[in-house]
C-alpha cells in the first residue's frame, strides 16, 4: 500500500479531528511543524504503552515530565526519551527500546534518539554509529532531535567527534553529510554553544571544507549556518575562509553558503 503524502493543517485549529487522533494513537507520522506541536506527547505515550503492554512505566515517566521546570515539546521528548532507556535498563527491556526505534510515529523515534544520546554506556563512536540512522530519517522532527540528543555528547569528545563526523561528509546520503554540519555548529539552536567552537572555529575545518560546494541546498543552509555561527566571536577566521573559497570553489553553491555565512558580519 502506497503511502499518502499529506500536506499538513496550517493552524493548530484546522488539523481535523481524525488526523490528530491518529496522530495521538501514533498510527501516522506529523505532516508539517503544526502538527509535530500539536500532539500530545503524554497521550500518545499512553497509547504506545498500553499497546506494548507497559502501562506499569507510565506512572513514572508521567513523573518526570511533571517535575520538568519548562515544560516543551523538546523537553517532554528528552524526558520521556531518557525514562524510557532508565526503565528499559532497570527491567532488563531492551525491546521496548527496539519497539520506539523502528515505530512509525516520527515523535516516538524522536524519543528513542534519547535512549542512545542519555546512555552513559556508549562512548562517542558508538553514540555516533548508532544515531546515524536516525540523521537519515525520512522525517525531519527526527532529524532535528537526533543531533540534538547526542550534542552534550559532541561538545564533551569535541576532537573524537569531529574525527568521525568528518567521514560523513562525503556519504551518500545529504541528511547525513547535513548532520555531521548541523551537530557541530558553534552555536546551534535550541541547545548549548559549543564554546570551543566559538574561539577556536578552525577545529571545525575537516567538517565544513568538504561541504563547501555541496549539492544539496539543506546542506549548503547548514554550512552557511556554521559560519555564520563562527563569524559572531571570530568574524576574521569567516572572512578569510570565504575570500579562500571564492577562488578555490567558484560555483554558485560555494557562493550561496558564503552568502549565508557572512550575514551577520555585513549587516
Amino acid at each position: 500500500m502506497t503511502e499518502i503524502k499529506r500536506k499538513g493543517s496550517r493552524s493548530t485549529k484546522d488539523i481535523p479531528k481524525d488526523i490528530l487522533e491518529q496522530l495521538n494513537r501514533g498510527e501516522i507520522e506529523t505532516a508539517n511543524l503544526i502538527e509535530w506541536l500539536a500532539v500530545d506527547q503524554r497521550l500518545l505515550l499512553e497509547n504506545i504503552l498500553m499497546q506494548f503492554n507497559r502501562t506499569k512505566y507510565l506512572k513514572p515517566i508521567l513523573s518526570e515530565i511533571q517535575n520538568l521546570k519548562k515544560q516543551t515539546v523538546n523537553t517532554i521528548n528528552e524526558a520521556i526519551g531518557t525514562q524510557i532507556l532508565e526503565l528499559s535498563l532497570k527491567n532488563k527491556d531492551p525491546e521496548i527500546v527496539s519497539i520506539i526505534t523502528h515505530h512509525t510515529s516520527d515523535l516516538v523515534r524522536c524519543w528513542a534518539t534519547y535512549t542512545i544520546g542519555k546512555n552513559q554506556a556508549l562512548d562517542i563512536s558508538q553514540k555516533l554509529q548508532q544515531i546515524q540512522v536516525f540523521s537519515a530519517d525520512k522525517h525531519f522532527g527526527v532529524r532535528e532531535i537526533c543531533w540534538l540528543a547526542v550534542r552534550p555528547s559532541i561538545a564533551k569528545d569535541l576532537a573524537k567527534s569531529i574525527e568521525i563526523l568528518s567521514n560523513w561528509t562525503t556519504h551518500k546520503d545529504l541528511n547525513i553529510r547535513r548532520f555531521a554540519s548541523e551537530a557541530t555548529r558553534p552555536r546551534g539552536v535550541w541547545c548549548e554553544h559549543i564554546e570551543e567552537l566559538k574561539q577556536n572555529p578552525e577545529l571545525g575545518l575537516s567538517i565544513v571544507e568538504p561541504l563547501k560546494s555541496d549539492e544539496a541546498r539543506y546542506v549548503q543552509d547548514s554550512v552557511g549556518n556554521w559560519l555564520n555561527d563562527a563569524s559572531k566571536t571570530q568574524p576574521d577566521f569567516v572572512k578569510t575562509i570565504c575570500d579562500k573559497w571564492k577562488t578555490e570553489s567558484p560555483t554558485k553553491e560555494t557562493a550561496y553558503i558564503i552568502k549565508k555565512a557572512l550575514r551577520t558580519i555585513e549587516k
